[in-house]
This record gives C-alpha cells, sequence and structure tokens, in this order.
C-alpha cells in the first residue's frame, strides 16, 4: 500500500507488474484514467475509487494544475514479486510520499513533453494559424472591394480600411489562442470544449455586422469575413489541443 502524489500534467504508466490487481482511492485533487486505446477516460475527484483490473487503463493523469495523490493498494504484487521482479519504490510505513519518488513514477515515466513544451508548441502553432487567418480575410475583403463591397458603416459614414480588418482579426484569433492555453492548462477534455467555446463566439461575432445596418452587399462580406478567420482558427487549434492530450 502506497500513495502515488502526481504534480500538475503529470502522468504515470500503469506497469502490469507494479500494477497488478490494484485499487485506487484519489485522496486529493483529480486523476484522469487514460485508456489503452488513447482516448481520454473519466477525471476522478477526491474520494473515488478505481479497480484497474481489466479495465484498459493505461496510465493516470493530473489533467489540472493541483498536486493529485492517489492511495494505492496491490495486493497481487506481493504473489507474482518472485515471477515477475521489479524495484519497488523505498517505503517508509506504508507510504511514498517524498518529491523524488513522485519524479520517478510521474516525470521520467510519462516520455511526455512537459507543460512548457506543449504549451509553446500549441502557441506557435496559433501564432502560424493567426497570420495565416490574417491574409485569408484581408485577400478575401480585397476581392470584395473590387467585386463593387463598399464596407461602408452607415452610423458616421465611415469605411472599414483593409488594414483594420487585419488587426481585428488578428487581435480575435490571439484571444482564441489564449482561449485554447487556459484549456489546455485546467482542462480535461480541452479541445471539444474549446470548439464549443469558439463556434458560439464565432456566432456572436457575428451580430454586431447583422445590426450595423451597412448595405446587403457589406454585411453579407462581414458575414463572410468571420466565418473565414474561424473556418482557419478552430480547426487548426482543435487538433493541436488534440495532439497534445491524446
Amino acid at each position: 500500500m502506497w500513495t502515488l502524489t502526481l504534480r500538475g500534467g503529470a502522468r504515470a504508466a500503469v506497469v502490469t507488474a507494479q500494477w497488478y490487481d490494484a485499487f485506487g482511492v484519489v485522496t486529493s485533487g483529480r486523476v484522469q484514467l487514460e485508456l489503452r486505446d488513447g482516448e481520454p477516460g473519466p477525471v476522478l475527484g477526491r474520494d473515488a475509487g478505481f479497480w484497474l483490473r481489466g479495465t484498459g487503463v493505461r496510465a493516470l493523469r493530473n489533467p489540472g494544475c493541483r498536486t493529485a495523490r492517489v492511495r494505492v493498494f496491490t495486493p497481487g504484487a506481493a504473489t507474482r514479486q518472485s515471477t515477475h521482479p521489479v524495484r519497488q519504490p523505498p517505503v517508509e510505513g506504508d507510504d511514498m510520499n517524498s518529491l523524488k519518488d513522485t519524479e520517478i513514477v510521474a516525470g521520467p515515466a510519462s516520455g511526455r513533453p512537459n507543460h512548457t513544451h506543449r504549451f509553446r508548441g500549441l502557441a506557435g502553432t496559433g501564432l502560424i494559424a493567426t497570420l495565416a487567418a490574417m491574409v485569408s480575410t484581408t485577400l478575401a475583403a480585397v476581392l470584395a472591394r473590387a467585386a463593387g463591397v463598399d464596407f461602408e458603416i452607415p452610423d458616421g459614414g465611415e469605411t472599414i480600411p483593409m488594414s483594420g480588418i487585419a488587426v481585428v482579426t488578428g487581435f480575435f484569433s490571439v484571444v482564441g489562442v489564449v482561449i485554447a492555453v487556459a484549456l489546455l492548462r485546467w482542462s480535461a477534455r480541452p479541445a471539444d470544449r474549446f470548439t464549443w467555446t469558439a463556434v458560439t463566439l464565432t456566432a456572436l461575432s457575428l451580430v454586431p455586422a447583422l445590426i450595423s445596418g451597412a448595405n446587403a452587399a457589406t454585411v453579407t462580406a462581414l458575414l463572410g469575413l468571420h466565418l473565414v478567420a474561424a473556418a482557419v482558427m478552430i480547426p487548426v487549434l482543435a487538433r493541436s489541443l488534440r495532439a497534445r492530450t491524446d
């Protein structure tokens, strides 16, 4: 009987020889079960128990930033020790709480990039997608203007400049990247939540164009520009989130 400590984002692989017939109880934080087919399993909170035998769980992961602890009972380990020798963690009484042991179990065993690399990778992908969205919307706006769309807003009689379209696209695309990074940090299913959040925000962003009072061609062009930016940003960030959580 011992305690597994998982820092925020840490992952501990389930090795059959060590975890045979194990039963765990979450004593603090949250723990997500990672299934063998690569799909994320349920997220368990404090006092939740789980039995690993026959469940197809390949790892335990801490999806949050708060340290999680799991009390692990392995009745089968003693009977299998002679035929499956493994290096057991150092024992103090019946507990394993030291930071050194935690790093051995949840850090190097995972083989996955740390939080800094995951966030930098997502942010880099997001910035590239932002530039692509800015170029796409600006080009679409130039083509629309060449086709006769004046982009004039009745309130004040101002005409939206092409540079303004690029700046607005860039600003809201960066907001989307920030949301994606935050969900990667704090959500157990960041890709799904990001997709729903981004689609909802895109729908809300269409409202100002609809009530602007501009002519039909300008309204249609503005709606199209919003959808172009969303079509570039949402799939790219959603795929990037899935690649960093699967």
